[in-house]
C-alpha cells in the first residue's frame, strides 16, 4: 500500500526513458498525481498549456523563484524549468502521491526542500546504450547528443545519493522495480 501523501522524485540522465517509465507507471496507478512543470521555454507544437507545462516568461519565473513559489528550479539549455509548490503541497495534504519527473540539479534541490521525498534515479545499462537511444529520437544535432552524453555521465555518478537506483535495461522489469519502490 502506498503512504499517504507521499512526493516522489524520478531523475535520470536525458533519454534514459524516464518519461516512459513515469508515462506508464501513471497509466497502471491513475492516482498518482504527475506534476506539471513551469518554464520559460516556448511550447513545441504538440504540447497543451497546463498539461505538458506551465509557460510562463522569464520575469514571471524570476518573480516565483523571489515568492518562493518553487519546490525546485534550474536552467536548462538556456531555459528555466520549476516545480510550483503549491499543487504539490495541496495533493500531499489530500493524501494524494506526487510524481515529479524532473532533472538532477532540481532533485538535488528537492532533497533540501522536502527531505521526505523518495527519490528514484533511473539509470541506462551503459553510455553507449545511453548514446543509441538519443540517437534514436532524432530530434538532436551531433553537437546536441555530445552535450547530452558528457552531461549524463556526470549525472550517472551522482545515482548513489539516491534512495532507488534502477537500471532501465528491459522495460517491464525496470517498471516492476520502480513500482515496488513506490508501492
Amino acid at each position: 500500500m502506498i503512504k499517504p501523501g507521499r512526493l516522489i522524485v524520478v531523475t535520470g540522465p536525458s533519454g534514459v526513458g524516464k518519461g516512459t517509465l513515469v508515462r506508464l507507471l501513471l497509466t497502471r496507478h491513475p492516482q498518482l498525481y504527475l506534476s506539471i512543470s513551469t518554464t520559460t521555454r516556448q511550447p513545441r507544437p504538440h504540447e497543451v498549456e497546463g498539461q505538458h507545462y506551465y509557460f510562463v516568461s522569464q520575469d514571471t519565473f524570476q518573480q516565483m523563484v523571489s515568492a518562493d513559489e518553487l519546490l525546485e528550479w534550474a536552467e536548462y539549455a538556456g531555459n528555466y524549468y520549476g516545480t510550483p509548490r503549491k499543487p504539490v503541497e495541496q495533493h500531499i495534504q489530500r493524501s494524494e502521491s506526487v510524481l515529479l519527473e524532473i532533472e538532477l540539479e532540481g532533485a538535488r534541490q528537492i532533497q533540501q526542500t522536502f527531505p521526505t521525498a523518495l527519490r528514484i534515479f533511473i539509470l541506462p545499462p551503459n553510455v553507449a546504450e545511453l548514446e543509441q537511444r538519443l540517437r534514436g529520437r532524432g530530434q538532436d544535432s551531433e553537437e546536441a547528443i555530445a552535450r547530452r552524453l558528457e552531461r549524463a555521465k556526470a549525472e550517472i555518478e551522482a545515482a548513489n545519493e539516491f534512495d532507488v537506483q534502477i537500471v532501465n535495461d528491459n522495460l517491464e522489469e525496470a517498471l516492476s522495480k520502480l513500482e515496488a519502490a513506490i508501492f
